[in-house]
């Protein structure tokens, strides 16, 4: 089965568990576990960390969405090693960042920790964003290498992996 002929259906479905088994348990269950999303007193007494953290969950479930959205049907695959997408996805919001999912989801578990209060969400977001750094180090990366060669080298050099461009790249992958 090539990339470009797997069911729609088998994309929206596998898309739907991984959003269910992955970035939901992280993004959510994990947070709501620590904080019961019980609101605490606000961080320095200033109740505008409340509305900044109410801004980073909402710009993280937005570029969460929009980043698999895109990775589905122009990577025709699931953001998971068991159906990896077909094709580099360097478009939309990857034109900014090479890993907006993992940006988005630390987005979303930093604003729960300020809305809520939560130096324990807050501590927990830290050590996702070390753990999702390892496993992109030593996993993600070699495997894009593997198997998009040079097109992978190339957008690696016009994108940061963590900190976003200002303005989108650009460059073609095979530039």
């Amino acid at each position: 089965m090539t990339g470009a002929d797997r069911p729609r259906g088998l994309l929206v479905a596998g898309t739907a568990l991984f959003v269910l088994l992955a970035p939901l348990q992280v993004a959510g269950t994990v947070p709501w576990l620590l904080s019961r999303w019980r609101m605490r007193p606000p961080f320095w007494g200033w109740a505008g960390l409340r509305l900044l953290g109410a801004a980073f969950i909402c710009a993280g479930l937005s570029v969460l969405a929009a980043a698999i959205v895109r990775f589905v049907r122009q990577g025709r695959g699931i953001p998971t090693p068991v159906l990896p997408a077909r094709r580099l996805v360097v478009t939309g919001l990857y034109r900014y960042v090479r890993n907006p999912m993992y940006v988005a989801i630390v987005s979303v578990i930093v604003g729960q920790g300020l809305l809520f209060g939560s130096g324990s969400v807050l501590r927990y977001a830290a050590a996702v964003a070390v753990g999702f750094h390892v496993f992109v180090l030593l996993h993600e990366e070699p495997s894009l290498r593997r198997r998009f060669g040079a097109e992978y080298e190339a957008y690696c050099r016009g994108v940061r992996r963590w900190r976003p461009r200002l303005t989108p790249w650009t460059g073609t992958p095979r530039s």
